[in-house]
């Protein structure tokens, strides 16, 4: 049975006292942060048997950075998947947190930009899930103006000021797609694209990728124009029921954005969902059921728990370190039938 490490054993490992160790684990006085940030990934690397009493004591009294967050409506269910993954994101942070995580329900750009508004007189930075709007990047530069920067959260946003930005390089998450479309269908043909707003960068660079990638790679098949969904689950069914109708010989469907649970119950319904190499993005239920029924040939996925960590950990190092706004990249996760 492995020995339980101790209030020694910490010390050791921090070079620090154990005294040092005593007055944090008692609250008798305040550390130096140095000292603070030796000792917590000291007792992080050993397994400290009371790192979680120790986490609270160097965090409390400090004072804690307050992030907003607005993301898109909560009867979705990835932007709920966020939501709970930035709140066990801030229980985990090494730096105090308190995040204020908001839905919005409008997301016209006037909405989008007065909640932005609002939001940002009562915290220290803001991320927000929006597509691009002169009335956004007019709010973007209001609230730069006030000290509070923005950054994009999984769709880039621009403004005169400085913007930041955490999520995908979607460039290369489209030629992924490209990939995929290439290397999937058995014969060229015509390839259907489905988005949900061309004002969403992430959607506008995922088409623009996956175009690219075509264009260089496999020009036998021929890209239809896209159709919008406005990020509405029955306009999706529709207009994705509509393409196959019109397209007889439909040989992928690339959705970049937008309604996935519509695209899905058109596919279904249709029963040709076994011959068309159907690709989307981000895993949730419905897109995991798509995998398992092969109605989906892969999903290109954010890695929701790192985004959320990493959107706090780089906000918070920037608002420390009051530099500007700048992005964080990360990698994707790609799910296939065999690997859900």
């Amino acid at each position: 049975m492995a020995r339980r490490s101790t209030i020694q054993d910490l010390a050791a490992t921090a070079g620090v006292s154990v005294s040092t160790i005593d007055r944090i684990l008692n609250g008798r006085s305040e550390v130096r942060a140095g000292t603070a940030q030796k000792v917590l990934a000291a007792a992080e690397e050993i397994g400290f048997y009371a790192l979680p009493a120790l986490r609270q004591r160097l965090q409390a009294g400090r004072p804690k950075a307050r992030i907003g967050v607005l993301l898109q409506q909560s009867h979705r269910v990835f932007y709920r998947a966020i939501a709970e993954a930035l709140r066990q994101a801030a229980l985990e942070a090494t730096e105090p947190v308190e995040l204020v995580i908001e839905h919005m329900d409008d997301l016209s750009p006037e909405a989008v930009s007065d909640h932005m508004l609002r939001l940002g007189h009562q915290v220290d930075a803001i991320a927000v899930v929006s597509a691009e709007h002169p009335r956004v990047a007019s709010a973007i530069d209001a609230l730069a103006a006030k000290g509070v920067p923005t950054y994009g959260l999984i769709s880039e946003l621009t403004a005169t000021a400085a913007t930041g930005y955490i999520g995908l390089d979607n460039w290369r998450v489209g030629r992924t797609a490209g990939w995929a479309v290439a290397s999937l269908c058995r014969t060229p043909g015509r390839v259907g694209i489905v988005v949900g707003n061309h004002r969403y960068r992430c959607q506008e660079l995922n088409e623009s990728g996956f175009r690219s990638y075509c264009r260089e790679h496999a020009p036998d098949f021929t890209l239809l124009e896209p159709i919008q969904t406005f990020e509405d689950i029955a306009i999706a069914r529709d207009v994705t029921e509509q393409l196959l109708r019109r397209e007889p010989d439909l040989v992928a469907l690339y959705v970049a954005g937008g309604g996935m649970p519509g695209a899905l119950e058109a596919l279904r319904a249709s029963g040709r969902a076994q011959s068309i190499v159907t690709l989307g993005n981000d895993l949730t239920e419905h897109t995991r059921g798509g995998l398992i029924d092969h109605v989906l040939s892969m999903v290109v996925a954010h890695p929701v728990q790192r985004l959320a960590s990493e959107a706090i950990a780089h906000i918070q190092r920037e608002l420390a370190a009051s530099t500007a706004p700048t992005k964080r990249l990360l990698g994707f996760d790609i799910y296939v039938p065999e690997n859900i």
